[in-house]
Order: structure tokens, then C-alpha cells, then sequence
């Protein structure tokens, strides 16, 4: 692969795998597809699905291709919301039942036993209070948060305003404080002073 590739946008990208190159196709898959399943797995819950998800999702992106039109959306952009779109549907046909407990976990390289077993309690906790929250709320403040994508791009992707996501991450956020704040101590942040 060419290292001039490499350092196009995935706009650039895109519009050369449009024209038929394929190497542009692949860089841009290695870029963008590792984001995508991360957020479908944190949508969904599991792996496999967020693999699904991820698959679908980027299919879709060829095909759009040849018509993309880069001064609407970024690709990035436009392939969160179709991700966001996607998981939505999955969670509604299943009645938005996610087991948390069939998410297996990354494994950590930490040496230490305890600090590997906090993690997991830790990031058990956040998604199950993440799961609780509104829907909107959940993916604005995980998009924010997590996926660490501005408000714009993030409203981009809810087909809002800014001010709404705004809103539904504060709120988000507050509720999230609320569910995890008396869970401190067991979670490791005992001399937390918020």
C-alpha cells in the first residue's frame, strides 16, 4: 500500500476506491471499521452483532461511493449514523433486551490481578448504567464520551441540533453520576472528591 495513501482523508479515500482503487478501499476498511465495531459493541453488547453491524455498515459506504459527495458530511460522520441507525433497529426488534452478561470482556495487559478485575466491574458498571438511560441519552453521551466526537458531528449523526445533544448528554451525565455515585467505593474511587 502506498504511504501517499495513508495520508489521504477518508474522503480521499473513498472517492479512489470509487474510481477502482482497491488499495484505497483497504486502508480506508483498516481505518474505520475498528471504530465502528466499537461502537456497535457498546450499542449492542456484543460482539459478534457489532461485528454484523460493522460489516453492513461499511458495504453500505461502497455502495454510496460513487455518489458521496464530500462537502455534505464527513465520512466518519455519515458511517456513525448509519452505525447508530443500524444498532437501533437490532435493539428494537429485540425489544432492547441486551444481556450484559454474555459481553465478554477485552483482555487487559495490566500485571496486576485486582487492577484487571476493577476494570471490568468498572466498565460492567458504566455499561449497565449506560444501558439504562434513554436511548438518546446513552448514545449521545457514548458518542461524546467514548467515541470522543464533537457535539456537531455528534448531531450530525442523532439528526439533531446541537443544543439537543447538549441536553441529552448533561442529562446523561447527571443520570449516570446518580446511578454510579453510590457504587464509589466499591469501584475504586473512594478518594474521589466528586
Amino acid at each position: 500500500m502506498s504511504h501517499a495513501l495513508n495520508d489521504q482523508t477518508d474522503a480521499e479515500l473513498l472517492a479512489a476506491f470509487a474510481g477502482g482503487d482497491r488499495a484505497a478501499a483497504m486502508i480506508l476498511t483498516h481505518r474505520l471499521t475498528p471504530r465502528v465495531v466499537a461502537q456497535a459493541k457498546r450499542m449492542l453488547g456484543n460482539q459478534a452483532d457489532a461485528e454484523d453491524v460493522a460489516q453492513d455498515a461499511m458495504m453500505r459506504l461502497w455502495k454510496i461511493a460513487p455518489d458521496w459527495d464530500a462537502d455534505r458530511a464527513k465520512v466518519t460522520t455519515w458511517l456513525y449514523r448509519v452505525v447508530a441507525n443500524l444498532c437501533t433497529d437490532r435493539l428494537r426488534k429485540s425489544g432492547r433486551a441486551i444481556d450484559l452478561d454474555a459481553v465478554a470482556e477485552p483482555a487487559d495487559d495490566t500485571p496486576s490481578v485486582q487492577a484487571n478485575l476493577q476494570d471490568a466491574a468498572r466498565a460492567d458498571a458504566l455499561r449497565t448504567a449506560l444501558a439504562d438511560l434513554p436511548e438518546r441519552q446513552a448514545q449521545a453521551v457514548s458518542l461524546r464520551h467514548l467515541e470522543e466526537l464533537g457535539n456537531p458531528e455528534i448531531a450530525t449523526i442523532m439528526d439533531t441540533n446541537v443544543r439537543t445533544v447538549e441536553s441529552l448528554i448533561a442529562r446523561g451525565k447527571r443520570a449516570l453520576i446518580a446511578k454510579l455515585s453510590g457504587r464509589k467505593a466499591e469501584l475504586g474511587y473512594e478518594d474521589d472528591q466528586d
